[in-house]
């Protein structure tokens, strides 16, 4: 038996994309040539690795047993040709999932100093919710996840990163704005702008008002917390974001906090690595860059 590294680079784009044509496309090769490797590959094993679900190829039992090996050798090699180039190459390709809250306010910056350091880093980021990245983990569409919310999968290793504060916000001429106390039943009259089911943000304030607001008048769901502030600062309802999200607002007076110590509105952030992946040296390297960025004097002071 003799598998090459084509064969496994189209078995990987494959079951990635769950279609010929698109993996084709990805690796710049004809769909015949793909569709080649791919039955050469299976005939070499005596089994196939996909169940065929009209045009759609779904991974089956060997197939996603296969997988993690098949990306393993991958990384190996192209770890071995890094080190063989030159040390800027040693990084290589490294793709990031990240939730909102991370990815678009403190991934970036995170990113371009890490990118600083190693001027031969190619780094993608692809930000959304929490659902969304622990689901392309599972893939291996990613190479490591940040997230807000919770992972139960047993296939993904969750490692603490940093803690956050959500807060209830609202504008300054919202009735609760300028109430000297505020209390459960307060929030519960209120009406809500909110992030959509499967966010991190929203599954973390459900549990906070769990057993304390019995019954919740949302007015509107968005996918942004871009679109909720907008939203609040008319006045129309109230919201729940990151404080980190608010800063530019809270600053500008557009929007102020609304005190509500009873209830628990912490968090933790959190590192995701499929237990399967192979750690190349450019992802130990980001990964090393990230934790010593949030225990930065910077980062510390910037929370408060």
């Amino acid at each position: 038996m003799r598998i090459t590294l084509k064969q496994l680079e189209v078995f990987i784009a494959v079951a990635q994309s769950g279609n010929v044509t698109r993996a084709s496309e990805s690796l710049n090769i004809t769909q015949s040539a793909t569709s080649m490797s791919l039955s050469d590959f299976e005939t070499q094993l005596g089994r196939k690795l996909f169940d065929r679900v009209g045009k759609r190829l779904q991974l089956n039992d060997s197939g996603r047993l296969l997988l993690p090996k098949a990306l393993d050798a991958i990384a190996r090699v192209s770890e071995i040709e890094s080190i063989a180039s030159s040390d800027a190459a040693l990084i290589g390709q490294l793709r990031i999932g990240a939730s909102l809250t991370i990815g678009n306010y403190m991934l970036p910056g995170m990113i371009g100093s890490f990118m600083q350091h190693h001027p031969g880093a190619q780094v993608t980021l692809d930000v959304a919710n929490t659902r969304h990245v622990i689901q392309a983990l599972e893939q291996f569409q990613i190479d490591v996840g940040f997230i807000e919310g919770f992972c139960h999968q047993p296939d993904i290793e969750v490692i603490p990163w940093c803690r956050d504060e959500l807060v209830i916000f609202a504008a300054p001429a919202h009735p609760l704005a300028s109430a000297r106390t505020i209390a459960a039943d307060d929030l519960a009259a209120a009406d809500w702008i909110l992030r959509e089911p499967g966010s991190g943000t929203r599954e973390i304030f459900d549990n906070a008002i769990l057993g304390r607001i019995s019954r919740l008048n949302l007015l509107m769901e968005f996918g942004h917390t871009e679109a909720i502030k907008r939203a609040v600062e008319t006045g129309i309802g109230i919201g729940c974001a990151s404080r980190r999200t608010l800063e530019d607002a809270l600053a500008a007076g557009s929007v102020v906090v609304l005190p509500t110590p009873f209830l628990n509105l912490e968090r933790e952030l959190y590192l995701l690595i499929h237990r399967q992946k192979y750690r190349t040296q450019g992802l130990e390297a980001f990964l090393d860059h990230c934790r010593k960025a949030v225990t930065s004097p910077a980062h510390t002071q910037a929370k408060r």
